[in-house]
């Protein structure tokens, strides 16, 4: 149930992630669509390459592709007033989708009994992966590779899974909640990793 849950939650987070800077960049309706779209599948599509999983399992989600491309069109569609504030929108989407496909991420790599390495690469993979490619296409510096703190936190998400400590849907649940504060205070807050400069001024 909740790997459903996670994968519903993670698609419509990054679809409407990906909308949004598509639309803050101001690209036409399709690419707003294309950006939205390989936001929500592009991390999991990187996971898959690096597990040994063929690219062609992207293809049979298409319960997924509905519910982005609807995802997609209702934000598109919102009225101007409900989405003036684009950049709380899309920080905490980009926060839910992070924390969702993390979690789905490292589940997948458990269910395939990888070791903990690799369950953690998957969750990092999963929960950014997409936002990376969204930026790259954006022409911005991927989020995961500035000094904020982002993908540490997929990182400790897929630790405490491969760790098996704990199980159940429940404790995911609030490891997502979890995760998701985490990474809202984390750019509230401006928590930053350390960053050392080549170029001294």
């Amino acid at each position: 149930m909740a790997w459903e849950v996670f994968s519903i939650v993670g698609t419509i987070a990054f679809a409407i992630s990906g909308a949004i800077i598509a639309m803050e960049e101001e690209y036409d309706l399709f690419g707003v669509y294309i950006l939205g779209i390989v936001t929500a599948f592009g991390g999991g599509a990187i996971r898959n390459l690096l597990i040994g999983l063929p690219v062609t399992t992207l293809w049979g989600q298409d319960m997924m592709f509905q519910i982005a491309i609807a995802a997609i069109t209702l934000f598109f569609l919102f009225p101007h007033r409900l989405i003036q504030h684009w950049h709380r929108w899309g920080n905490f989407t980009d926060a839910i989708g992070l924390s969702a496909f993390a979690i789905q991420g490292a589940l997948y790599a458990v269910k395939l009994d990888m070791p903990i390495s690799a369950v953690i690469v998957a969750a990092v993979l999963t929960g950014s992966g997409g936002g990376i490619v969204r930026d790259l296409l954006a022409r911005r510096k991927p989020l995961v590779l500035r000094d904020e703190i982002y993908g540490v936190w997929a990182a400790i998400a897929g630790l405490i899974i491969g760790l098996e400590v704990l199980s159940g849907d429940i404790f995911l649940y609030v490891l997502f909640a979890a995760i998701t504060a985490l990474r809202i205070l984390s750019y509230t807050r401006k928590w930053r990793l350390p960053l050392r400069k080549l170029n001294q001024a």
